[in-house]
């Protein structure tokens, strides 16, 4: 812990002063998002510096593989699903973005199973993705089954989106849009889906 409170104190030094302003208004005016990202809760991946976005601009939840559940009112678990509404009903977002992430350690356990000892919450979680586990192995390469899982992922998360109704009548009323992304740690690029379903270098 205390690192961590050396950090806190650097922070307080160096960086509050020149925020302190813009912290005081969002505490008074409240937050206002541009966009909300379902991200993967790898040490990793900052959604905030990847997008190079200050406080109040993005409304992140996490999760292991950056998976979102299909719509289900009335589990008593679903975390992610409470964040999207309110982010999309209180909000109101513009944008909903799916990122994910290369060498993904939750990926990697879907695709050869969760590692020894992790087996309380992991493999259920996990198995909502089985879809993009099954469209993984069966048409690709060993070597190259890591990187279109990730992929897979982030397209059946962005078609879960759909199955919540207040998210598909905004976007089919175009307040709402959809993105999926995937970052390379290790490169740092930063690769968006398009429409005809390929992920391309933003």
């Amino acid at each position: 812990m205390e690192h961590l409170i050396e950090g806190y104190r650097a922070f307080r030094r160096d960086a509050w002063p020149g925020h302190r302003a813009l912290f005081e208004n969002l505490a008074d005016d409240g937050q206002k998002p541009r966009a909300m990202v379902v991200a993967c809760s790898d040490s990793r991946v900052s959604p905030t510096l990847v997008f190079n976005a200050g406080p109040g601009e993005i409304f992140t939840v996490r999760n292991v593989a950056n998976i979102v559940p299909p719509y289900a009112p009335g589990h008593p678990t679903q975390g992610t699903s409470a964040a999207l509404e309110f982010g999309v009903r209180a909000l109101e977002v513009p944008q909903v973005i799916v990122l994910g992430h290369a060498m993904c350690g939750g990926v990697k356990a879907l695709l050869d199973g969760a590692t020894e000892g992790v087996g309380d919450f992991v493999p259920a979680w996990l198995g909502i993705a089985r879809e993009a586990r099954r469209r993984t192995l069966e048409c690709t390469p060993a070597d190259e089954r890591q990187g279109r899982g990730e992929r897979e992922v982030v397209k059946l998360s962005l078609r879960n989106l759909l199955t919540f109704p207040w998210i598909a009548e905004r976007v089919a009323a175009g307040t709402l849009r959809l993105d999926g992304a995937l970052f390379d740690i290790r490169s740092g690029v930063l690769e968006v889906l398009g429409g005809d379903g390929e992920f391309r270098p933003a």
